[in-house]
């Protein structure tokens, strides 16, 4: 009898909703985080992030799940355990794409400030999806801080033709007033998003 090599795992189906189970409907289990990062008393602009995660076919995503981090309006990261000077601001969020009609991740927030050490303001991001291995890390940045962008020393780190996979566009103001900017990630091709080794 030949024996064959046993197919290494990915992350499975699965992962979304085990992690994200509140957007899934299990009403028997909480989520850490969800896609509200900012309650209505946090100071600062009023945002949306939203997009898209495409595979190397061009084909959005059902079942990927991501992950933002980010400092609050003034440039602050929140301290461990909640609290602080902002304390309507978690600075985390976490949604899967698999309940938005568009397979779309949606998180309402606050435009972070600048964190410090010259960077631009911008939004950490964790990429969870089936076919990975790992979790890949990205940041976003807003096309709007342009003069921010262009001396912030990690962007200058991307080379100047791929730098726009990390920028997201302003497409307008929904319609609680918040601006709308969209972060679309592409996996493989011509505009294949840059991750980070970290």
């Amino acid at each position: 009898m030949r024996r064959r090599q046993t197919p290494s795992q990915t992350v499975g189906p699965f992962f979304a909703f085990g992690l994200t189970p509140a957007q899934y409907g299990f009403d028997a289990m909480a989520s850490i985080a969800g896609g509200r990062i900012a309650g209505p008393e946090a100071e600062g602009e009023r945002i949306r992030l939203q997009g898209r995660v495409f595979d190397a076919g061009g084909e959005a995503v059902p079942d990927a799940m991501v992950e933002v981090w980010q400092a609050d309006a003034r440039g602050r990261y929140p301290r461990r355990g909640g609290g602080g000077p902002n304390a309507a601001f978690s600075g985390f969020g976490r949604v899967g794409t698999g309940t938005d009609p568009e397979n779309r991740f949606v998180f309402e927030t606050v435009k972070p400030g600048a964190p410090g050490n010259g960077q631009a303001p911008h939004l950490n991001l964790v990429l969870f999806m089936r076919g990975m291995p790992s979790h890949a890390f990205t940041r976003v940045y807003f096309e709007d801080e342009g003069a921010a962008n262009a001396a912030c020393p990690a962007l200058a780190s991307v080379p100047a033709a791929r730098r726009g996979t990390l920028v997201a566009r302003r497409a307008g103001t929904a319609e609680d007033g918040a601006a709308v900017y969209v972060f679309d990630i592409r996996l493989r091709g011509e505009a294949e998003t840059v991750f980070f080794d970290v």
